[in-house]
């Protein structure tokens, strides 16, 4: 049984499927599949223990562990090509007497390099029936959603004690080399364009794609040269819209995630009354409740959620682990009230009736003396307002912080300056915009005011409007995209479009160093609105406003002081 999810997790799966469980499996015959920390991850986004056992999977276990032999039945390795996956794999076929399993079947995620490759033949060759590269470096987080498994990359990016070092050329390649696995799985040869700026990254890390494109597939298993598809690939510096990654978020997924402490997808919660159990809910993509309200604004999903329910409750019950009926109410209740509109004034610079701020500080200031706000709803204001001011002096900077006594985590806001946003104000300081739509009449507009600016990207890129200039291709340009099939965002798409469309072409946005749930959510309105073309967007990590800050403030410390969070 395939997951129902479709999209990537789906292609994915079946990459999985086509690529290691049917090439290994024998009817009548189980096996045990043994997995790393990466590949575990892979799994559980992409499929659920029956799909395994439908493969003839009985046990799943740790590569790195200690475990009981079982030598009458085969084993499946799925494991990144790291020195300590192999040693896993080495460690189970020491000696021919004392194997753990019958024989292995062995896969890995991406490139073996030579040095292990030659220490598992030299090792435990004669135990080894298949050894494959699947070429799967990414995590499928989303139907229309990617990250890379590179924990510490916003970190070696952007820190100014890794500039011009091997350790960030490293970091690029190792990203340039995930995204190719991405590519190939959608089995897309794209365009690659980036955004050109003061900073090299995305130039950078355009060249290193293009190049790892023409040496995939050259080295395909076809062994033919597989010409440019329909596609195109952006990549983007993560200094190019620094609001949508501090501004409080109206849409409920993005509130959700900013707001509550969710771990790891899981939302735990107590149910009401005085024996209160302890239960989770898993906000993942097979809970048809979830989908249908995770992109809506709080306030549709507060006035919806009865009916949802009816309708919900009526097809089938609500099934342990999903977001039932209690857990959702309970998320609504945990919900801090949304407070002000002020983030959006200084964001936008005009108020709820569209007339222009014409004093950013008076705006900010009571954000700032109310004490009911935490120090990084605070930070968040103070970098809106430097943010909608193109700068501002090292004086008011300076007063502010010490007004505020946020002294211990100015460095929230003084390191932006690394990634190129300005934060003192100069006339070499003036950050090249984006061209902004007029959404005025929309309206998603009406209700949050403020629209990433990568869904005007996305809506350019798929119209044909964006400026070679600003945004240049590393490698020959595909097609022209049909744009005559093209329908208006402003338009309301039919609800069943992803039935029904033969998408022609994709697009792929990737981003250095994290990306918003609200340009998730971009990505999936700008698929809905424009049939020709599906949107997936990806980075190397998924941000939440605070888990940003915090990440900001380690780039001016040594790489041995910093924490990295691993997703």
């Amino acid at each position: 049984m395939a997951p129902a999810v479709r999209g990537l997790k789906s292609l994915v799966w079946q990459k999985l499927k086509s690529s290691m469980f049917d090439d290994c499996k024998k009817e009548e015959e189980w096996k045990i599949i043994l997995l790393d920390d990466y590949t575990t991850k892979l799994l559980s986004l992409c499929c659920k223990m029956t799909d395994l056992l439908a493969e003839g999977i009985t046990v799943v276990e740790n590569v790195y562990k200690n475990r009981e032999p079982v030598p009458h039945m085969k084993a499946v390795y799925f494991i990144t090509p790291t020195k300590k996956s192999v040693d896993g794999l080495i460690d189970d076929f020491i000696t021919k007497s004392s194997s753990r399993y019958k024989a292995a079947y062995v896969y890995f995620t991406d490139f073996c390099p030579d040095n292990l490759f030659n220490k598992i033949k030299s090792s435990c060759a004669k135990s080894i029936r298949r050894c494959k590269e699947i070429n799967i470096s990414f995590f499928p987080y989303e139907s229309q959603v990617f990250t890379l498994n590179v924990p510490d990359a916003f970190y070696r990016c952007y820190s100014p004690t890794l500039e011009k070092t091997k350790d960030r050329d490293a970091v690029m390649q190792v990203m340039a080399e995930q995204i190719v696995t991405l590519c190939a799985t959608l089995d897309e040869n794209p365009g690659v364009r980036y955004k050109s700026g003061p900073s090299d990254k995305a130039s950078k890390l355009a060249q290193l794609v293009e190049k790892n494109l023409e040496n995939y597939y050259k080295t395909d298993e076809k062994s033919h040269i597989k010409a440019k598809t329909h596609s195109q690939l952006i990549i983007i510096d993560r200094g190019f819209d620094p609001v949508s990654t501090v501004l409080h978020e109206l849409t409920f997924q993005a509130m959700a995630y900013d707001l509550l402490p969710i771990e790891n997808d899981t939302y735990k919660y107590k149910t009401e009354g005085l024996a209160g159990k302890e239960q989770e809910a898993i906000l993942e993509e097979d809970d048809e409740l979830w989908v249908k309200i995770r992109h809506k604004h709080i306030a549709d999903v507060i006035e919806e959620i009865p009916k949802l329910l009816k309708e919900i409750s009526s097809t089938r019950k609500a099934t342990e682990g999903k977001l039932s009926i209690s857990a959702l109410a309970q998320l609504m209740k945990k919900m801090p009230h949304y407070r002000k509109e002020i983030s959006r004034d200084l964001a936008l610079g005009t108020d709820a009736e569209g007339q222009k701020v014409k004093d950013s500080m008076r705006v900010l200031l009571p954000v700032l003396l109310n004490k009911s706000h935490e120090s990084y709803d605070k930070i968040r204001a103070i970098l809106l307002y430097i943010f909608s001011t193109n700068g501002t002096t090292q004086e008011n900077l300076d007063k502010l912080i010490q007004n505020v006594q946020i002294e211990s985590d100015s460095d929230m806001i003084r390191n932006w300056k690394y990634l190129d946003v300005p934060v003192i104000s100069s006339p070499a300081a003036q950050q090249h915009k984006h061209p902004r739509r007029d959404r005025s009449s929309e309206e998603t507009f009406q209700l949050s005011r403020w629209t990433p600016v990568i869904k005007d990207v996305m809506e350019d890129a798929i119209e044909n409007k964006l400026d070679s200039k600003d945004w240049p291709y590393c490698s020959q340009c595909p097609p022209t995209w049909n744009g005559s099939g093209v329908v208006s965002a402003r338009q309301k798409p039919k609800a069943t479009y992803q039935d029904e469309r033969k998408s022609s072409a994709r697009l792929i946005i990737f981003v250095i160093g994290g990306i918003t749930y609200s340009e998730m959510r971009s990505a999936y309105e700008v698929s809905q609105a424009y049939k020709s073309c599906e949107v997936v967007i990806g980075s190397t990590h998924i941000l939440t406003p605070k888990r940003l800050l915090d990440e900001v403030k380690s780039l001016s410390k040594p790489k041995d002081m910093v924490c990295i969070k691993d997703d």
